[in-house]
């Protein structure tokens, strides 16, 4: 992509509004637009990365076994009706109507939607286990919409929803989002920690809530500084592997963590003053196990090996893509921008042109954009007629992970100079070598 052609609106200004640096750093690099209160445009810097994040979603869920279809935002009152919770959700959700005088919904969540899909096709305890996933809109009318799309009114969600004939079956679904989640955030650069945690209108007795920890986090959350050098499971994980994946959970919730809601003073009091750790923190996914709190509503049932009919288990497992991006941003900038990790970065490589117009430049930043391009790189080229300056300061406010400036002095000597985003190493070697060195690290 060539940055004279591309759609990217940067404000020079700190916008006012902004009062995290998440929030700030998405107006200023043009990545969303505020439409109204918590609602957003994702322009195409964000949606870049909103993108990127999607994809690492998806490929840890289909790992796991998920699998994906796609439910509508609009959902029937009736099915909210028929579960108990239409009346008991509260204010959050947008109720309205169809020219029918039908009751709609605006979807906050979608266990009822997926359990109807589920009770008109599976009858029999052969089609289980079973999980379901999508990444769709959802909407719920907060009362202080705040931090960007940290936290707005209109976010994407990636929900799945698990079937299981009874509650061990449940439970081993409930471990295997369990260690996904740690691998999903992991490879966006996050550390994430299982806390527990209330379950809210969702329901069900079995939550955890996944929580990077950041000065700007929503609420105070504790816990044992062992978590910070737990491994994550690696990519050859066996999610068939009941006991092993169990290991991972227990592993996982054998110190003490917790949200403010679920706080034990006297248990967190317990632990050594050294390996305490108190900080603010930003959920980033939330795990719920609740049993048969729908399927009994709404009569989702299958055939047992017993030739009875059984209620299902379900749980439910959220992401929300959106609040990840300033959730990653948080926990990865400086003063001069954003520090994208490599796995969901806009860009994996800037080309910035000190001189657009001069045959040698031109040339070399040809060159350098094509065969990096070809060699599946997303490129930037930076081909304006903006000051030195002002290119500098655009690469580091974007966050690309790599720089390389493309000088007249330079490339006089077949050379370019190739800049870290992160550590701010800089190197200077001849454009064949930098684009051999950016294809090795791949």
């Amino acid at each position: 992509m060539r940055l004279s052609r591309y759609f990217m609106p940067i404000l020079k200004e700190n916008p006012k509004e902004a009062e995290i640096v998440s929030h700030r750093l998405m107006l200023r690099t043009g990545m969303i637009r505020q439409q109204s209160a918590g609602i957003y445009s994702w322009l195409p810097l964000g949606k870049r990365v909103l993108d990127k994040v999607n994809a690492i979603i998806r490929e840890e869920q289909n790992r796991s076994g998920a699998i994906e279809l796609l439910m509508p935002t609009l959902q029937s009152a009736e099915l909210w009706q028929e579960s108990g919770r239409y009346d008991a959700y509260g204010k959050e959700m947008l109720r309205i109507k169809d020219r029918q005088d039908r009751p709609m919904l605006y979807g906050p969540t979608n266990e009822e939607m997926v359990t109807d899909i589920f009770r008109s096709y599976v009858k029999s305890y052969r089609n289980l286990p079973l999980n379901l996933y999508h990444i769709q809109l959802k909407f719920r009318d907060e009362i202080r919409p705040r931090f960007g799309t940290m936290r707005s009114r209109e976010f994407l969600m990636k929900d799945a929803y698990s079937f299981d004939l009874g509650r061990e079956g449940a439970e081993h679904a409930y471990n295997k989002m369990f260690a996904a989640y740690l691998r999903t955030f992991d490879r966006m650069g996050l550390r994430a920690i299982p806390m527990r945690a209330d379950t809210g209108p969702i329901g069900g007795n079995l939550s955890h809530e996944f929580i990077i920890l950041a000065d700007t986090g929503e609420s105070e959350v504790f816990c044992h500084k062992d978590f910070l050098g737990f491994g994550i499971p690696g990519e050859g994980t066996d999610f068939d592997d009941v006991a092993g994946l169990k290991a991972i959970f227990e592993k996982w919730t054998s110190r003490y963590a917790a949200t403010s809601e679920m706080h034990d003073e006297a248990a967190f009091g317990a632990i050594p003053e050294a390996e305490r750790l108190s900080a603010r923190g930003i959920e980033v996914g939330h795990i719920f196990y609740f049993g048969t709190k729908y399927s009994e509503a709404m009569g989702a049932k299958v055939l047992g090996p017993d030739g009875k009919e059984h209620v299902v288990h379900m749980g439910s497992y959220g992401i929300g893509p959106t609040r990840l991006v300033p959730a990653i941003i948080e926990a990865s900038h400086d003063e001069n921008g954003i520090i994208w990790p490599k796995s969901v970065a806009p860009f994996d490589v800037v080309v910035i042109n000190m001189k657009t117009g001069d045959d040698a430049c031109d040339a070399a930043c040809a060159t350098l954009y094509s065969d990096l391009g070809n060699a599946g790189f997303d490129v930037l080229l930076d081909d304006t007629d903006d000051r030195a300056g002002a290119k500098f300061a655009t690469a580091d406010l974007i966050g690309v992970p790599v720089q390389i400036i493309v000088g007249p002095r330079s490339i006089a000597n077949g050379e370019v100079e190739v800049k870290d985003r992160k550590t701010g190493a800089r190197e200077t070697m001849t454009v064949e070598a930098a684009i051999n060195k950016l294809i090795a690290a791949k």
